[in-house]
């Protein structure tokens, strides 16, 4: 990690956990200029709104009494658009980061904090920012002065450690030296006289960018740069036909959308040996929703959270109508279709911070944090509708659903919560299918 780039910069560090910001603080203090620390969404508002001019990244957590990280982001980006924001979360699910993306959080670090990931994150967010900088203050002009100013430019991205290009809609522009070493070229004229784009180089492979992900976009550097940090992920083969996996930043040049910065960070070993492992124990491997065991992970958390803050905390459990026979009709291909399908829908229709989990064969289970009964039932039909209206799998098979829809009381316990919402289900089941049943 280049940890150089953190030395010149101002960090508002933003927590309400005692322990974890006294410690945290600690550690930034040793790696940046300066760290101003506060303990909610709405002191760390008052602190920005003072300190504008000296605080270049923001660090927050999410979740906080008075104002929440998101809420204070989004004032925050108000008052500076271009200010790089870190948020540390316990989720990891990429719909729920949306809300954050549409602030204009520019990456994340799972909680409980890991701190070289936290690190890593915070360079990552600052690493475009700086390297703006530098060719700002260089006072260089993409459009118009590019060729004359080309050493200058390569300088700087020479000494970057990732790959760097810097594009236009149409063409690259320039690129680093870790770029030609990576692709075996010795200018970039060669690489560009073989006709390719870079996406030409991206493999096709479930849970990665691909080209043809890609050609369905107006603009893809647009597309890869509004999407959530964990997916903007791609595997590409270097001069020696290795594999290799990376994360890719998109930044537009003096925010104008017709120039980009691209830079390629090489995560092959943190994604195959961690993140690999992490999501194949957290994650079904049919539907890419969660499964039971991250379910136990996040779910007493969500109690606590419910109770801590006085929130309400309700649950969807539904259940695919007569699954047994579109297995035995059509066979199990099918079958693993509909349940695909079934889950894109379900994440089509409910909110960012919703946990979705594939609850068992055709079951399926919704969290909803700060829901009411009445909330959940209103989600729960609109699940149940938009599943009925929708023709699925290649078979385009006409499917419903039952559900069971409960709120957490004050004296459940997680076994009872669970309980009580399966005997909703049961009667929705039992009393003619294809409806919702509250208790």
């Amino acid at each position: 990690m280049n940890k150089e780039l953190l030395q010149n910069i101002s960090v508002l560090y933003v927590e309400d956990e005692n322990d974890v910001r006294e410690f945290t603080s600690k550690l930034l203090s040793s790696l940046v200029k300066k760290v101003y620390t506060t303990e909610n969404g709405l002191v760390g508002l008052e602190e920005f709104e003072k300190n504008q001019d000296n605080i270049d990244l923001i660090v927050s957590d999410i979740n906080m009494p008075k104002m929440d990280g998101l809420e204070m982001c989004e004032r925050i980006k108000a008052i500076n658009p271009n200010i790089p924001i870190v948020i540390t979360s316990a989720h990891n699910d990429p719909n729920f980061l949306k809300k954050a993306i549409d602030v204009g959080v520019s990456t994340y670090a799972m909680k409980p904090i890991d701190l070289y990931q936290l690190v890593e994150s915070m360079i990552k967010a600052i690493e475009p920012i700086v390297l703006k900088r530098k060719l700002e203050d260089l006072n260089i002009s993409l459009e118009t002065r590019v060729q004359q100013e080309i050493q200058k430019i390569k300088s700087i991205l020479d000494a970057q450690d990732n790959i760097v290009m810097v594009t236009n809609t149409d063409s690259i522009i320039n690129v680093n030296k870790k770029f030609k070493e990576f692709f075996q070229v010795e200018t970039l004229e060669e690489f560009t006289e073989s006709r390719k784009k870079i996406f030409d180089f991206f493999q096709e492979e479930y849970g990665f960018i691909t080209k043809n992900i890609l050609l369905k976009q107006n603009c893809w550097m647009q597309y890869i740069k509004k999407l959530p940090e964990v997916d903007r992920v791609v595997k590409i083969k270097n001069s020696k036909n290795e594999e290799r996996i990376f994360t890719i930043n998109v930044d537009t040049y003096e925010d104008k959308n017709d120039f980009y910065v691209i830079s390629l960070t090489d995560i092959t070993q943190l994604k195959e040996k961690s993140n690999l492992l992490e999501y194949q124990a957290s994650h079904d491997t049919l539907t890419g929703l969660y499964n039971r065991n991250k379910f136990k992970d996040l779910f007493g958390k969500e109690i606590r959270r419910g109770i801590r803050y006085e929130n309400s905390l309700s649950m969807v459990l539904f259940d695919i109508d007569d699954f047994k026979k579109v297995n035995d009709s059509h066979g199990h291909q099918v079958g693993d279709e509909v349940l695909k399908e079934i889950a894109q829908i379900v994440l089509a229709n409910v909110r960012e911070h919703d946990l979705v989990v594939r609850w068992g064969g055709e079951e399926f289970l919704v969290l909803l944090p700060e829901t009411s009964l009445e909330g959940a039932s209103t989600v729960a039909e609109k699940i149940k509708n938009a599943i009925s209206i929708n023709t699925i799998s290649t078979k385009s098979l006409n499917i419903t659903a039952s559900f069971g829809v409960s709120t957490m009381v004050s004296d459940d316990s997680e076994d009872t919560f669970i309980a009580r919402t399966d005997e909703a289900l049961y009667d929705a089941k039992k009393t003619g299918k294809n409806k919702v049943v509250a208790k």
